[in-house]
């Protein structure tokens, strides 16, 4: 398997299929790089050039007990981009993978980067506080917590339900994405996933936003259970001059796969605008 080794000796695996314009995908909590599958046979079918690793502590990658935070997330694709020499590339984020695009961003510029498309993502913040009252209260991350390391295997069960919408009426569930998000999500490490939670609720990604200067995409379905998008993308448009927010109808945070032609349509729109 291909990967990467960063500065604490971690190895992140990566996938990297095609030729042409580089398109850097990063993945949500508790997924990995096959989350993108839809999106990279797409793209690649387009004459992209596509590339997903599975973030440190999930999937494939290096289970560590340090790093699992934001800013070393950060620096991990940052080598990423330094070990391909990426040029010139589009950075897609779902979710988790949202913030950690915006702040490879904040925190290593664009020098390496034309476009960015945030999908369904955490950005600016979601904890609840003085700051951000349309945010969720702490409780709702600690039961997230508890309910990853009481047991997991059927958290997972039960978080895909409203992830991908099925628990809506009239909603026609897929076993096969119920069975491969339990999947993906076991492959992870405990502690990393654990961490991750911290990392994906409480992060401030506000400044990070405000510094992007090259065109970027919110693109958030209006039936998200998971990232509700009023605190998210709605705000996170306002803090990026010249961004483009585009609500999806009734799309659920899973949006990438239960209506993977909509969300490969509006992505490659955006990419050829």
């Amino acid at each position: 398997m291909p990967t990467i080794k960063v500065k604490d000796g971690a190895e992140i695996f990566y996938k990297d299929w095609g030729t042409g314009t580089p398109v850097v995908f990063s993945h949500g909590w508790p997924l990995n790089a096959d989350a993108w599958d839809p999106q990279m046979m797409f793209l690649g079918a387009h004459g992209y050039r596509v590339i997903a690793h599975d973030r440190r502590g999930h999937g494939r990658s290096t289970q560590t007990w340090d790093g699992n935070e934001m800013d070393t997330y950060a620096d991990d694709l940052a080598a990423l981009f330094e070990a391909l020499d990426l040029k010139d590339a589009i950075m897609i984020g779902h979710s988790t993978g949202g913030g950690e695009v915006a702040h490879y961003l904040g925190r290593h510029g664009s020098s390496r980067v034309q476009k960015a498309i945030l999908i369904g993502a955490v950005p600016p913040i979601m904890l609840k506080s003085d700051k951000n009252p349309g945010g969720l209260p702490i409780e709702v991350f600690d039961g997230i917590r508890a309910n990853t390391l009481g047991d997991r295997s059927q958290f997972f069960k039960d978080l895909a339900m409203p992830f991908y919408g099925y628990n809506r009426d009239g909603a026609k569930k897929s076993q096969g994405v119920l069975d491969n998000f339990w999947y993906q999500g076991m492959q992870g490490g405990i502690k990393g996933l654990y961490d991750c939670i911290k990392a994906f609720s409480e992060t401030d990604f506000t400044d990070d936003l405000k510094s992007l200067k090259i065109p970027v995409l919110f693109l958030h379905g209006d039936d998200d259970q998971i990232v509700p998008i009023d605190d998210a993308a709605k705000i996170g448009h306002t803090l990026v001059p010249g961004s483009t927010l585009k609500i999806m109808p009734g799309q659920p945070h899973g949006m990438c796969t239960v209506d993977a032609d909509a969300i490969n349509a509006e992505i490659l729109k955006f990419i050829q605008g």
